[in-house]
């Protein structure tokens, strides 16, 4: 049975819900899925000033231990068009993996969350795909064959690079119901795939 770890930061909680969303996709598809958050680095008293969501009930991820999975889906939220410095940290300390072609051949995939609808997905998302193909893994994004990304009766993230949240300025808007099956598909999409590909 394949592996997948949905792997994610989240300060404020939505891309915390789009993990469950997509792990949700994961295991109806009939692989095995391992939920964890990278580490946080901004200091406890600045975190709870800020209104952070943080009781956060996932496992912290360790980086040596990426070579268990077939696949990883990385959760990050958008600072000024990149990833959360907290997703960066954690890969710069997988330096040893490269090196050794640990993860050549493995599925990465990634979703994304912004405070606004033009706030920087594709960027961050385009972002994280080059750093998965620097390790030499298999990148799968979000078909149109997922009939939400072309809604438009509503305003909603989601691009075919990955699933996408809208939070909002303050963090006010929650993932919508579209965005959620968008999130549920992929996981979906990216556990079949490394069925096919590891069983």
């Amino acid at each position: 049975m394949a592996r997948v770890l949905v792997l994610y930061y989240s300060m404020y909680g939505h891309v915390e819900t789009m993990a469950g969303a997509v792990a949700e996709g994961v295991r109806a598809a009939g692989a095995e899925v391992v939920v964890k958050r990278v580490a946080e680095l901004v200091p406890q008293e600045v975190l709870e000033k800020s209104g952070a969501k943080v009781n956060q009930t996932a496992p912290l991820a360790d980086p040596q231990e990426l070579d268990r999975y077939d696949a990883i889906i990385i959760g990050v939220p958008t600072r000024y068009g990149r990833m959360a410095a907290q997703m960066a940290q954690f890969w710069d300390q997988t330096g040893g993996l490269w090196a050794k072609g640990t993860l050549v051949g493995k599925v990465g995939s990634a979703f994304s969350s912004t405070a606004s609808q033009h706030g920087g997905q594709e960027t961050t998302l385009m972002a994280v795909h080059t750093m998965l193909l620097h390790h030499g893994m298999v990148i799968v994004g979000l078909p149109y064959s997922a009939e939400g990304l072309t809604k438009l009766d509503e305003v909603t993230g989601g691009t075919p690079y990955g699933a996408t949240t809208i939070a909002g300025g303050k963090g006010e808007r929650q993932p919508s119901t579209n965005e959620l099956e968008l999130a549920r598909f992929q996981g979906r999409h990216v556990a079949q795939i490394a069925m096919k590909l590891f069983g």
